[in-house]
Formats: C-alpha cells, sequence, structure tokens
C-alpha cells in the first residue's frame, strides 16, 4: 500500500509518500501565497525521489484543516481530483492532529495551536495514550486571550506548539506550567499525514472523494469584508 499525503493548511506546502516501510519521500516549502503553483512540482518530485509512479498510490490523505482558507482549498482540492483520476480511496486528517503527532511522547497536555490570521487561533488539545496521542478537545478557533485564560483556569502541565504559539507566545509565556516546544515543529508535517493515514489504512478507515469535506471553523476572509462593505454602503 502506497498513500500519497498532501498538506497545505499553513503558510507551508508539503507532501509526502510512504506505506508500511515508513515515509519514502517528503518536501515542505513556505513560500507565501503560492501553493497552487508549488504542488503539482512538488508532488512531482517526490514521486521520483520515491521512485514510484503516480497510478502504484493507492490512498490519497490529505490535511482537511483547519486552516488557511485558500491554501486548505488548494491541497482539498488537489487531493480530490488525484483520487477521482487514480480511482482510489482517501483519508482526511486534522491539520491540529498533524501538529500534536511530533510531541505524542510529551506526557503533559499538548495544545497545537495554528494561526488563524484576524488575531484568533485555532487549536484543540490533546493527551498521551498507550500507541499515540488522543484529542481531547474538538478543533476550535478562538482569541490567543481566551485560550490563555482557559489554560490558566485548568493549571495543567502544558506543552504548547504549533505556529499560533510562536505568533503568540507573548499571551503564554507568563502562564506557570506551559512551556512552548522547539520551533521546527511549528507547522503540520505530510510526513506525520503519511504514517497516521497509514494507520487508518490499515483500520480501512476509507472516505469517498465526493463526501470528503474541509474542516474550516470560520467563513473566509473575503466574505467576511464582502458582509462588512455591504453594510457600510
Amino acid at each position: 500500500m502506497l498513500i500519497l499525503g498532501i498538506e497545505s493548511a499553513t503558510s507551508q506546502v508539503g507532501c509526502a509518500i510512504g506505506g508500511h516501510e515508513g515515509v519514502l519521500a517528503s518536501a515542505h516549502s513556505s513560500r507565501g501565497k503560492r501553493h497552487a503553483e508549488n504542488l503539482t512540482p512538488q508532488i512531482d518530485f517526490v514521486r521520483q525521489q520515491a521512485r514510484v509512479e503516480l497510478d502504484e498510490i493507492s490512498v490519497v490523505a490529505v490535511d482537511i484543516g483547519p486552516g488557511l482558507y485558500t491554501g486548505l482549498r488548494v491541497g482539498v482540492t488537489a487531493a480530490i481530483s488525484i483520487a477521482y483520476g487514480l480511482g482510489v480511496p482517501m483519508i482526511g486528517v486534522s491539520s491540529l492532529d498533524l501538529i500534536a503527532y511530533p510531541v505524542r511522547h510529551c506526557q503533559k497536555l499538548i495544545v497545537a495551536a495554528i494561526d488563524a490570521r484576524r488575531d484568533e487561533i485555532f487549536h484543540a488539545s490533546y493527551r498521551q495514550v498507550p500507541g499515540g496521542i488522543q484529542r481531547v478537545t474538538d478543533p476550535i478557533v478562538s482569541s490567543p486571550q481566551d485560550l490563555s485564560a482557559e489554560l490558566q483556569a485548568q493549571g495543567n502541565e502544558t506543552l504548547m506548539v504549533g505556529d499560533g504559539a510562536i505568533r503568540y507566545a507573548d499571551q503564554f509565556e507568563n502562564l506557570r506550567g506551559v512551556e512552548p516546544a522547539e520551533p521546527g515543529l511549528a507547522y503540520p508535517s505530510a510526513s506525520s499525514l503519511v504514517q497516521l493515514a497509514h494507520a487508518k489504512a490499515l483500520r480501512e478507515d476509507f472516505v469517498n472523494p465526493s463526501e470528503l469535506k474541509p474542516l474550516y471553523l470560520r467563513k473566509p476572509d473575503a466574505l467576511e469584508i464582502n458582509k462588512q462593505r455591504r453594510r457600510m454602503q
């Protein structure tokens, strides 16, 4: 079984190929809002590095968000198109799960936080369980101040990971028991996507491409701007 993983929910875009032998090849880039022009050549590069033909892919996995609307839409649309073209099933994985996965051995409460712009963050909390981590709160969007107040009230030993934790570090740095993860873990990883998707594939936890839905959590910026303009007219 070979899995193509596509990740584009943040300012970084990435893809990876792997299966029961682990991740065979992966690539990531951060070039502003150029997800659409970067993704296709990136997939071809990873395919060549893994020495795999596209028609050998048996599952397409994709980061379903939450994340930045434009980038997320690029990745999900590309993944659905490839899955349809190959006639293979899909697996969707949350971007917050992907951020939390690399720190799965941490025994503290793990809070994955993605910069949602507009002075907001997407976030969810996780706990270590045998064999990995388990999400203990649903993904939500809130202000960094609200999350800070929640963590202060809970008083748990907490590890914060993600670019949202970095951007709004001033909101969390003075909280007792709360520490940041290393900056190198700030973005979702396509390699983690393939690893998590492989576990789901073994359980046959597939979704038909027509049924895969991104997790936006809020309306895109353009729609909100247009609404505000109409109110002002």
